[in-house]
């Protein structure tokens, strides 16, 4: 194992020692991992691979300190020739300390190589949040924030009227969400909904990618009783309870 990740795979113990506040185990699955992207382009030609890991560990220390008071933060970390940007977004339903917590799993996850150590950008989602991070030599291809990223789509064999019920929940989360500042959480007969949008996108432009995203589920998860899709800057889920949804419903952040 290179420098690198010998590095990350302690991260997440330094990060503790220099940030007090105590992490207890959740049982909830905000930290269950649902994808990862890693870019194949290779890193800062001029800099160390300790150079890059000291700039990774900053960012995520400073990061780590934010979540635990907000839902979304951006950074950068390095300097000139080793500069990394990154980014958490927390869902909108998350307490503080949840949103700490499912931050303060992305380094031990990230330590799992995931990505390979010279990844100039990466992008790890978990349930409950998830981590973007890319260096200055990161070469994006022309921006989409509505380009799909992944999507899951659940089993087939829903009941007559499913996909009706279904569809007047998406309209209630398209403009639910922008009502809720990029959040929407919200049941529509016996389906269940949820909209997250990055934390700095306005809300015609949340709502736009929304719609994106919603219209990505009708066509590609046809039949399906739930479904995830995950755009650049928004996503969304819904699931199908044929004998009513569980819980309480939340509208909003």
């Amino acid at each position: 194992m290179d420098s690198t990740w010998k590095l990350l795979s302690l991260l997440s113990v330094n990060l503790l020692l220099g940030i007090y506040l105590p992490c207890v185990k959740t049982n909830s699955d905000y930290s269950n991992l649902v994808y990862k992207n890693c870019t194949s382009q290779q890193k800062f030609t001029g800099s160390s691979d300790e150079s890059y890991s000291q700039a990774l560990s900053f960012l995520f220390q400073e990061l780590l300190r934010q979540s635990s008071q907000s839902r979304f933060f951006k950074a950068t970390a390095g300097g000139d020739n080793n500069a990394v940007s990154g980014l958490f977004q927390c869902r909108g339903d998350l307490t503080n300390r949840d949103c700490y917590e499912c931050v303060n799993t992305l380094p031990e996850i990230l330590s799992k190589n995931l990505c390979t150590s010279k990844a100039v950008a990466a992008r790890i989602q978990l349930n409950g949040c998830y981590f973007h991070y890319e260096t200055d030599e990161f070469i994006e291809e022309a921006f989409n924030k509505h380009e799909l990223l992944h999507k899951i789509c659940g089993e087939k064999g829903a009941d007559i009227g499913f996909e009706e019920m279904r569809d007047e929940a998406f309209a209630a989360m398209e403009s639910g969400v922008i009502d809720g500042h990029g959040f929407y959480s919200g049941d529509y007969g016996s389906v269940h909904v949820l909209a997250q949008c990055e934390g700095d996108l306005g809300g015609c432009d949340c709502g736009e990618c929304v719609i994106s995203a919603a219209q990505i589920a009708q066509e590609e998860c046809i039949g399906s009783i739930s479904g995830q899709i995950y755009l650049d800057r928004c996503s969304i889920s819904y699931s199908y309870y044929p004998y009513g949804v569980p819980g309480n419903k939340y509208h909003g952040k």
